[in-house]
């Protein structure tokens, strides 16, 4: 859909593409001349592909065999035959203690080593290499680095055929997808491969190929247009990622012509058996499937008087034998409630249908939870649920693609958003964090650390939330994924932040957010290709490090969301969904605004808590000012914490909001002829259009609450 006064990303077929933050000269900086690879497999023929690929531009040379004489760096498995002595005695130190996907960097003599147990290991450790630049030389101390989450994955939102409301991309914003055009798969091979190396780059091991509505012609990927899945997975797996399908769980009454779907009926059992062999046999790395059922109008076990995990063990059962998940998503909520009945509330939905299910669904059934219970807000609080299901695999679900922040045309850094999200203890400040819980640490379990092992967060500790020391598998980070088939990858090339940090922060959730920026900064803009790289990090720092909070500030004020235009979530429309069947209300009336979700006179949302979050939200004196208008309805003259009333913190955020997006422009301006010049004039066009938005956000969010509530601006700003 095309918005008025937006900047399009650029049409599909243009021929200009930049290639993120992994360019070929990525490892230039490195100095490589002589690197030695020891090793086989096709992991490990694409670490040497890379190395090659920069040695070539470089005048450097790749070896294969151990006995190649003097090298300057040695990537090796630890179990390669043979190995050069600079690597053996270490290897033979380390050797199955790294793990499916960890790595070592030491160093033997004046060489540098960098050694795994698996290929994808070896993959993963020769872009840290690339994020180290020439300090990768320098070890001391010996890095040892593994992921806190074992499944890191992508949600594509694609639709096959263009839907005539979502288009081809649902809450897409650059452009097409990369996967599929008119209908069919796209003929583009080296793209797909190009995006398979920008996800390793991050850590990103998994995807999904399709939308979580499954269409008529998604339903069919599953049977007669496997191949085209098939294809995507032969392009991506050279880079470690496992293709994933997104399935109708109707998929036996529309494909197989089955009288039903339920999920207790035998001949329905025997057809998901039958499809999914079918699928291993095309695809023997296969993921798993994706479903979203009794949701939003989507098919599920509801219609034949069963619950969720009957639903979602059926298809379990059929994957099983295989080594296949299924990833069951929790957002199912009444999209059809009475906006008069004070009762309902969307946000106790998730815990009330999945709670009570803890312990009944099996191994290979992953619980995918959206990190906040209502649907991406700029400001939620963490879902309860993610704390309600100690006998259950929970996978964390962020939205990497900006629908509520901004679209991918306002700059919204949201690495530190989801930081606060994976630090949070549900059980307090001993407790497990959210990203423990994603990693499947139970009550003794080792926790989610990540990166370098024997430090990770949550290790030692103990809660009552625990599963009784059982220690279940992880099920990971979900992010419904922001790219598409823009030259830029993500619309606005700043957007690209958000997919690295997604990566970042899933194989360690300790990183500090700023952290993985200036990263990002360093890779993709090096200093090779800007006039003043200080300048450009330092810039670029101050646009970026708290642009998700300035986007809060002229938008959605104290935990209050929904204030958006329906259907296309882009703009204030403040009453757009007040009176609306979706329930997502504001409440806001003459005296006071917000939604009363406590036990003793609201909706009894608070409850599903754990202590001691259940009694802090339940109290407004000690609810957090920025979830305040999530929890309570409260006078407009109710004093914060920070000491201002909730009325003048409306009028003051929204004003500044638009200032602090006004210095962003400034401050980006003072990059021109700095950075490439397709990037900067995109940027440019897409400040000057987060402008216009954040005034109009500004001006009808204030005229609204001082018509309201008839209290004046202190500052006598203009209102209207």
């Amino acid at each position: 859909m095309s918005l008025p006064h937006t900047v399009q990303p650029t049409p599909d077929r243009a021929v200009a593409r930049h290639p993120a933050w992994l360019p070929p000269e990525a490892f230039g900086p490195l100095g490589i001349r002589s690197a030695l690879v020891c090793g086989t497999g096709p992991l490990v023929d694409t670490v040497v592909e890379e190395l090659t690929r920069a040695g070539t531009r470089y005048g450097g040379r790749v070896h294969r065999h151990a006995r190649a004489g003097a090298v300057e760096l040695v990537l090796a498995l630890t179990g390669a035959d043979p190995l050069p002595p600079v690597a053996a005695r270490l290897a033979g130190e380390v050797a199955g203690t790294l793990g499916a996907e960890g790595f070592l960097l030491d160093r033997s003599g004046h060489v540098p080593v960098l050694l795994a147990d698996t290929p994808a290991g070896l993959l993963y450790g020769l872009f840290h290499l690339v994020r180290l630049g020439g300090s990768a030389f320098d070890l001391h101390p010996v890095e040892r680095h593994r992921p806190a989450l074992d499944r890191r994955m992508l949600d594509h939102w694609d639709n096959v055929d263009v839907h005539p409301v979502m288009g081809q991309v649902e809450r897409g914003y650059a452009g097409g997808s990369i996967f599929w055009r008119d209908g069919a798969a796209r003929n583009e091979p080296d793209r797909i491969r190009e995006y398979g190396r920008l996800l390793a780059a991050c850590g990103v091991n998994a995807i999904t190929v399709n939308n979580v509505n499954v269409h008529a012609t998604e339903a069919r990927l599953l049977t007669d247009r496997l191949g085209d899945v098939a294809a995507i997975a032969d392009l991506l797996r050279p880079y470690a990622v496992r293709v994933h399908l997104s399935v109708t769980f109707a998929a036996p009454v529309v494909l197989g012509g089955l009288p039903t779907a339920d999920p207790l009926d035998d001949r329905v059992r025997a057809w998901w058996a039958t499809a999914t062999r079918q699928v291993y046999d095309r695809i023997p790395d296969f993921g798993g499937y994706v479903v979203k059922a009794d949701s939003e109008g989507q098919p599920g076990p509801f219609t034949y008087g069963r619950d969720h995990a009957d639903g979602a063990n059926l298809l379990a059962g059929a994957l099983a034998p295989f080594g296949g998940v299924v990833h069951w998503r929790a957002f199912v909520y009444n999209h059809r409630q009475d906006w008069r009945d004070r009762t309902t509330d969307r946000a106790r939905a998730a815990y009330d249908h999945f709670a009570p299910l803890d312990g009944r669904f099996r191994d290979n059934v992953i619980v995918q939870v959206k990190h906040g219970p209502i649907d991406f807000q700029a400001r939620e609080p963490v879902s309860p649920v993610l704390a309600a299901m100690p006998a259950t695999r929970l996978a964390v679900e962020v939205q990497v693609t900006q629908e509520y922040t901004g679209q991918q045309r306002h700059v919204c850094y949201l690495g530190p958003w989801w930081s606060e999200l994976l630090g949070f203890t549900p059980w307090g400040p001993q407790g497990r964090t959210v990203a423990d819980i994603a990693a499947g640490a139970g009550r003794t379990g080792t926790g989610a650390g990540g990166g370098r092992t024997g430090t990770g967060a949550g290790a030692g500790r103990t809660d009552t939330g625990a599963a009784g020391g059982r220690t279940l598998p992880g099920g990971g980070l979900v992010g419904v994924a922001n790219v598409g088939a823009d030259p830029f990858w993500t619309g606005h090339p700043l957007a690209q932040a958000n997919l690295y940090a997604f990566g970042r922060l899933g194989w360690d959730p300790r990183l500090d957010p700023r952290a993985v920026l200036d990263e990002w900064i360093g890779l993709t803009f090096p200093p090779s290709t800007t006039g003043d790289p200080a300048l450009v990090r330092r810039t670029l720092h101050e646009i970026m490090d708290d642009s998700w909070r300035t986007y809060e500030r002229y938008t959605a004020p104290l935990g209050v969301g929904f204030m958006v235009n329906p259907r296309d979530h882009y703009g204030p429309g403040v009453d757009g969904y007040e009176y609306s069947p979706w329930g997502t209300y504001h409440f806001a009336d003459r005296d006071g605004v917000g939604v009363d979700r406590t036990r003793a006179t609201g909706t009894g949302f608070t409850g599903q808590y754990p202590c001691p979050w259940a009694e802090r939200y339940e109290s407004v004196e000690q609810c957090p000012d920025e979830l305040l208008l999530f929890f309570h309805h409260v006078p407009y003259d109710h004093v914060l914490r920070s000491g201002s009333t909730v009325i003048q913190h409306i009028y003051d955020t929204h004003f500044a909001g638009v200032e602090q997006v006004k210095t962003m422009r400034q401050r980006w301006q003072r990059l021109a002829g700095l950075v490439d010049a397709a990037v900067h004039a995109r940027v440019s066009g897409l400040l000057e259009e987060q402008l216009r938005c954040a005034r109009e956000w500004r001006d009808q969010i204030n005229t609204y609450f001082f018509r309201k509530s008839g209290v004046p601006d202190t500052h006598s700003r203009p209102i209207h």
